[in-house]
């Protein structure tokens, strides 16, 4: 099923090149959610009307949706289901608050009287996209809500595509989590003109955000991508991806059920076995046959499974394979090794690594208490998933008193002398002046 990529004799500096990684061509996808963007702009309500009928083919009778339809998907959410929701509702809170929450304020004292303050502030609205399409993930409205609001954001909104079956109403699941996180703003609009709508506002139904924030498909990426800079964004998110560093102490039945969970996703998703087992590699391919058998997403997956965006990379060593894995910087990463903290320990790039045997990937998309919105497509070489920090920004505030000034003023002229800024450096000397 997965094809093979043979680098045991092969020693590079960078590996990045001959890995496997599919093509996500956002720039492409700009050119088609512009004028989308620009409809919604200009003509509001109307536009997110003709769209809905366009993509989603369903009109709902009012796109934000009602309290009580929020209430009753609540009230009919089937009680396991609800049960299962709570509890990653608490293990998220609970992380974000335990390591993810930071003080508010804090000061440094340089020298007497001379102090610089890091304040952290909430963003004042965002707007929260949860996708709809191949998989309503009622689970991103708890990895998106649940840090929003313990950073503090005083208003939040969330937009996610209606749903033909259900009237023109989102998925229930999805109102249900909303309704049990107090988020009362919901809008049944999807895509493109979702992040428009968030972006530019509409008068008379929704108010223009600071932010947005949530997955969603490559139209959703790119009408970010146009739209930032009047609007913060959490990151562009290509297709959901999975490695798995194992050795031949690993177990074949878990690690190919591991590498089919992201690849159910989408067509796109990316699965990558890195191992210097042959026999593991051998064994794993043979499980992702048998276990494919049955599956209702069983074409997804044989397309997400042999597409150039996944494979099985064979090095010589955990070695190699530690720098193939920092090389790939997966989304998520399995470490399954005969002893995988260590192993974990020399990995720089990743969104989320999750340790030994039993802490599979789609543990932390529901229940671990991690977040699942996480950068992809390499992002993790340079950029973290999302958490109470990306909801809040830094504010320094610098409080220096005369002495403080005067002990450091002649510096500061010095300085600006050097880089031909008379103005900065008078700014400092008429305060020295006048202290003489």
């Amino acid at each position: 099923m997965l094809s093979v990529i043979d680098l045991t004799d092969r020693r590079l500096d960078d590996y990045t090149d001959v890995l496997p990684r599919g093509r996500f061509d956002v720039d492409k996808a700009v050119l088609t959610v512009q004028p989308i963007c620009d409809a919604v702009r200009e003509e509001g309500e109307p536009a997110l009307r003709r769209f809905s009928e366009q993509f989603d083919h369903v009109v709902p009778d009012q796109l934000r949706v009602p309290g009580r339809a929020l209430q009753s998907a609540l009230d009919e959410l089937d009680p396991a289901v609800r049960r299962a929701i709570e509890l990653a509702i608490e293990r998220r809170r609970s992380v974000c608050l335990a390591i993810e929450d930071e003080p508010a304020w804090q000061t440094v004292e340089l020298a007497p009287g001379a102090g610089v303050g890091n304040r952290l502030v909430p963003v004042g609205r965002v707007g929260l996209y949860v996708p709809g399409g191949l998989a309503p993930l009622s689970s991103s409205v708890v990895m998106n809500v649940v840090p929003a609001q313990v950073a503090g954001v005083g208003s939040l909104a969330v937009a996610t595509p209606p749903q033909a079956e259900f009237g023109g109403l989102p998925h229930p699941v999805t109102l249900a989590t909303c309704a049990l996180l107090g988020v009362d703003e919901v809008y049944a609009v999807g895509g493109a003109q979702a992040i428009a709508m968030f972006a530019h506002g509409v008068a008379g139904l929704c108010r223009r955000v600071d932010m947005v924030t949530g997955p969603g498909n490559i139209y959703v990426v790119a009408a970010k991508r146009h739209l930032r800079g009047l609007v913060g964004i959490d990151a562009e998110a290509g297709p959901t991806e999975i490695a798995v560093l194992a050795d031949g102490a690993a177990n074949p039945r878990y690690v190919a059920a591991d590498l089919i969970s992201q690849a159910e996703h989408d067509p796109m998703a990316g699965s990558v076995l890195i191992t210097p087992s042959r026999e593991l590699a051998d064994a794993v391919n043979a499980e992702i046959g048998r276990q494919l058998e049955g599956l209702a997403t069983a074409d997804r997956l044989r397309t997400a499974l042999s597409g150039e965006q996944s494979a099985i990379v064979l090095v010589s060593d955990l070695a190699q394979g530690v720098e193939v894995a920092n090389a790939y910087a997966a989304e998520h990463l399995e470490i399954q090794t005969a002893e995988p903290m260590a192993v974990a320990n020399r990995i720089r790039n990743a969104g989320a690594i999750f340790i030994g045997p039993y802490s599979p990937v789609p543990l932390g998309d529901y229940s671990a208490g991690s977040t699942h919105v996480l950068p992809t497509g390499g992002a993790a070489r340079y950029s973290s998933g999302l958490t109470v920090r990306s909801f809040r920004r830094a504010i320094h505030v610098i409080d220096y008193d005369r002495a403080a000034l005067a002990e450091v003023g002649q510096r500061v002229i010095d300085f600006a002398d050097a880089e031909r800024l008379p103005g900065h450096a008078e700014a400092i000397r008429v305060r020295l002046e006048e202290q003489l």
